[in-house]
């Protein structure tokens, strides 16, 4: 499935499509509702299904200047997961749904149509009953509570007005309760966290990269009431920034407004998150760390920031050619190295959750309680070395990449068997010393999630590891190709300290800690349990 779908219904490839041919007859009497302009509502098996002679009249702009009647449909199947709500008043049944608008985005849209028969007010009432039951199925919440934090500064600047233009209408079409604040300052969004009253909200959404979700996990995780608050408040982002991986993994989608409705029918998932020791600190990951290529092509082409995402593909793309090295100490507390066994893991875990259903894998909210964090198993950063990992050294690292998400990026599964709460992060190794043909033709093949199979990379299941990079003796930059085209590399290869990042964000190049902490954090997404990426090839 795409990355910028929507969840499609069983029925349709596009859950907004009307079906070609479909007719409503023998329509058991409590699922029809009979309205005015000779129009009837029907709760069909996965969609409202719109009789309406109506349609058959409606007007086109562009058909000569919307002067000539246009034939169409008399019937329309709107899939309840894109119903937002529905309610009678004064014997008026009013409908609000997602429809699609352009081919990555959806806007709010409704029909109304009167109850003709008063004597059948009950009734009708019924019926709008059970279409909000279908509409938001056990396990999803109507009406979730929602602290919306904006970062005025994601997406270029832009993020302020995706919220009002594609995000807002989507939610008060919903009926969500939205209480909206703008972050000021770097650790804003921690800080609002940290102090948020949380028997008053149910969600955290952040309209912004994956930078807010960062700080907003991590001021939650500040409180006294920590494990109590991480596991009621859902965090989710409205992908507004430049990277939305978050969005991509638990959406489907970095579409502002198709993410809006996938949160509006979130699925409760509890996540793992990863504790990350480093000097004094202690803080929470909940998309990834990386030393080696990643972590420098990210954070080192700030200044190609125009290029977009393209931006990483390119910073990748001439470290690998390169052959750049990035030389480590690694200690890991390893749970899985086969590959064939980690796939077939994955292939279980999917099979298992698509049987069970969303619906039954979601957890109810918690009651608040007052429980600190739960202690790390392997210690800090500071503690001895503990005797169960097992070390390497890796004189000639290319790329070291833990993941907890599968999307790191558009069309970028690096981690194409992670799951959500496996109590495991995926890590990656790759040799920096690769030959050239084969890095590109590994590049290459990402987006398929058929990296994991190539015999130089290093994937496995890991629960803790402690990395200790070497610092890199400074390059001669003024000579050569490097010397021409270094400003173009977004500042490779001039560096003594390199880079390592955590969740995007750049940390201090010295040795850190990671141990997952299972079930920690809670998300809203589509499908429960599993993310929005299908799987390696040959994953049924």
């Amino acid at each position: 499935m795409s990355a910028t779908s929507l969840q499609p219904s069983p029925d349709s490839i596009d859950p907004f499509e009307d079906p070609a041919g479909s007719e409503v007859s023998n329509a058991d009497a409590a699922l029809t509702l009979t309205v005015d302009r000779n129009a009837t509502l029907t709760l069909g098996t996965d969609a409202l299904i719109i009789l309406d002679e109506g349609l058959k009249y409606r007007r086109k702009p562009r058909n000569f200047c919307g002067l000539l009647p246009q034939l169409s449909k008399t019937t329309r199947a709107v899939p309840f997961y894109n119903i937002l709500w529905a309610e009678l008043v004064h014997f008026e049944v009013t409908i609000h749904y997602a429809r699609p608008s352009g081919k990555n985005a959806c806007r709010v849209a409704y029909v109304n149509y009167a109850v003709l028969d008063k004597t059948y007010f009950a009734q009708a009432q019924a019926w709008v009953d059970a279409l909000l039951s279908r509409a938001y199925p056990a396990g999803v919440r109507r009406r979730p509570r929602m602290k919306v934090m904006i970062n005025p500064k994601g997406g270029q600047g832009y993020a302020q007005k995706l919220w009002r233009r594609e995000i807002e209408k989507i939610f008060a079409a919903a009926h969500c309760e939205a209480d909206v604040e703008r972050t000021a300052y770097r650790g804003h969004a921690a800080n609002m966290a940290e102090q948020l009253d949380v028997n008053a909200f149910d969600v955290v959404a952040c309209a912004s990269g994956d930078g807010l979700p960062h700080e907003v996990f991590n001021g939650l995780a500040r409180r006294r009431d920590a494990t109590g608050a991480l596991r009621k408040i859902a965090v989710v982002q409205l992908p507004c920034g430049t990277g939305n991986a978050m969005s991509l993994n638990l959406n489907g989608t970095d579409s502002p407004s198709l993410a809006a409705l996938a949160i509006v029918k979130g699925v409760r998932t509890p996540m793992d998150l990863v504790a990350i020791t480093q000097g004094d600190q202690k803080y929470y990951s909940f998309l990834s760390q990386s030393v080696g290529i990643i972590a420098e092509s990210d954070l080192g082409t700030e200044r190609l920031r125009w290029m977009g995402p393209m931006r990483f593909t390119w910073g990748i793309l001439v470290r690998l050619l390169g052959k750049t090295v990035y030389p480590a100490e690694l200690s890991v507390a390893i749970e899985e190295d086969d590959k064939r066994v980690i796939k077939e893991r994955y292939r279980k875990a999917r099979t298992a959750h698509e049987q069970s259903g969303p619906q039954h894998s979601s957890p109810a909210i918690p009651r608040l309680s007052n429980d600190s964090l739960p202690p790390l198993r392997y210690g800090t950063i500071s503690s001895p070395l503990p005797e169960t990992f097992t070390h390497q050294s890796l004189p000639t690292l290319g790329n070291f990449y833990t993941g907890n998400m599968a999307y790191m990026a558009p069309s970028t599964p690096f981690f194409p068997v992670a799951l959500p709460a496996d109590g495991c992060q995926d890590m990656v190794i790759v040799d920096g010393l690769l030959p050239r043909l084969t890095a590109l033709r590994m590049l290459t093949t990402v987006e398929s999630g058929a990296n994991i199979d190539f015999p130089e990379v290093s994937y496995r299941k890991v629960t803790a590891y402690r990395i200790t990079p070497r610092v890199v003796e400074k390059r001669d930059v003024s000579k050569g190709w490097r010397a021409k085209f270094g400003r173009w590399l977004g500042g490779q290869g001039g560096h003594k300290d390199g880079f390592i990042a955590v969740d995007g964000e750049r940390v201090p190049f010295e040795a850190f800690q990671a141990e997952v902490v299972p079930g920690l954090g809670t998300v809203l997404s589509k499908r429960g349990g599993v993310y929005e990426f299908e799987g390696p090839p040959g994953t049924p």
